[in-house]
């Protein structure tokens, strides 16, 4: 008795040890799985002529935006913790480099530092060098601006998406805005950057003048190299050359500087310039700015944002962190984090809650849909892959007592008005006078 009793104690005590050692691992698991983290990797310019203005408030936007997700800060339906519970970890990387450095810094953050997905890209030229790759790779990818539309009407993808309109939004809307304005064009030149977003803006904007303009003659045509910094010869040639207005896609530190060498002497007051990219350059530029000035921000970012609580929330946010307010490339940034946030976790709630794949997140996002601080965000181009959304043009005005510049005659375009139709590309669309469009004002 006494040594079967012995037995069922000894035994007893190995059970007990064995429960401990299952609990303590599955407790654990639980730890390890409450810890688990979603890696992003972003791409932006941290230097360069393309930093300053554009891709450092850009990846400021990225910093405040997953901070207020981490700490669950953010308001519905964006409220829960990180994405779906689980920390938000990113990875910034530079852009500046070219195409070629690009692809290799994309395939590091797949291969060398595992991101579960990568938010990136302002230059067109880079998305279409790194698309293909992410592609080929089969790993997530989502473009948060460049402008080319020809990511998705020259290519098919299944895991690479773009979260903001492309360019032909810009400068169709820039067209309608002098149309509707009532402003008498005869004339017009132009200044755009040689390469793909250049070269693109310029003729979607021909396009569409002679469609709304079929009258108006083109003059001047100067395409510099991206990043040139120095335009004397090509000012010269703009004002030899009398026009009505003269049209720029220039951006970033290309486009301050061009505003700061053209206003003294006098191009701003001998043409009516229109930008189809300019509200960025605002808060640096302040009272050098010239008045009256047509521009567009590549969306309804800003100072054009539409009233809503999310822009509010959106607004305060950043502001309070940078003492600056958000212009286009974080507003461009907080949409793309925003669609990404939603898809890991509608993604997650259709794989009993477990983090997602790039197919399950490329099956989240395709078709669909979530409000922004700009206003509705659709992908409904591109097969799903591209989204569309409404966009605004406003003209310029230095504020002396806000100590800042501000915009007037805001006019808004629905989405409807100034993208094309699924089944169309641009380029068409244009030339058969805007099939389709709606809502136009």
């Amino acid at each position: 008795m006494a040594i079967q009793s012995i037995r069922k104690s000894a035994w007893s005590r190995k059970a007990m040890g064995t429960a401990v050692t299952v609990m303590a691992a599955l407790c654990g698991a639980g730890a390890a799985q409450a810890q688990e983290t979603f890696k992003v990797g972003i791409v932006s310019f941290l230097s360069g002529q393309a930093a300053e203005s554009f891709g450092i408030p850009a990846v400021n936007g990225a910093k405040v935006l997953v901070d207020a997700f981490n700490k669950g800060a953010a308001p519905a339906p964006y409220n829960k913790t990180g994405f779906g519970g689980m920390k938000i970890e990113a990875v910034y990387v530079d852009e500046n480099g070219g195409a070629t450095k690009q692809v290799q810094e994309l395939r590091n953050l797949y291969d060398r530092e595992k991101v579960d997905a990568v938010v990136g890209y302002v230059g067109s030229g880079d998305c279409l060098a790194v698309a293909p790759v992410a592609e080929e790779m089969k790993k997530f990818l989502i473009l948060y601006d460049c402008g080319t539309p020809r990511i998705f009407e020259d290519g098919k993808y299944n895991y690479v998406f773009r979260t903001a309109s492309h360019a032909a939004m810009d400068n169709v809307a820039l067209a309608r805005y002098l149309k509707a304005k009532d402003i008498k064009v005869g004339t017009f030149n132009m200044i755009n950057q040689d390469y793909a977003w250049g070269q693109d803006s310029k003729k979607d904007f021909v396009w569409s003048m002679e469609k709304l303009y079929p009258n108006a003659k083109a003059g001047e045509d100067q395409l510099p190299k991206f990043g040139a910094g120095q335009y004397g010869t090509e000012i010269s040639a703009l004002m030899s050359k009398q026009a009505d207005i003269t049209h720029s896609s220039l951006w970033g530190g290309d486009l301050q500087a061009f505003i700061l060498q053209a206003g003294p002497r006098g191009l701003f007051k001998r043409s009516q310039v229109i930008l189809s990219a300019g509200d960025h350059v605002l808060p640096g530029l302040g009272e050098k700015m010239p008045d009256g000035v047509i521009l567009g921000a590549r969306g309804a970012y800003g100072l054009m944002a539409p009233k809503s609580a999310l822009n509010d929330w959106w607004w305060d946010l950043y502001s309070k962190a940078h003492n600056v307010y958000p212009v286009q490339a974080p507003y461009r940034m907080v949409q793309s984090l925003l669609g990404l946030k939603l898809a890991v976790e509608k993604a997650m709630a259709a794989n009993g809650g477990k983090k997602p794949n790039a197919e399950q997140l490329a099956a989240a996002l395709r078709n669909s849909e979530w409000d922004s601080p700009a206003g509705k965000v659709r992908m409904n181009l591109g097969g799903g892959h591209q989204a569309t959304q409404e966009t605004a043009i406003g003209r310029t005005r230095y504020d002396a007592a806000k100590k800042m510049v501000v915009l007037d005659d805001i006019m808004r375009f629905p989405a409807e008005c100034v993208n094309p139709p699924a089944n169309m590309k641009s380029e068409d669309w244009i030339k058969a006078g805007f099939a389709g469009a709606k809502g136009c004002p």
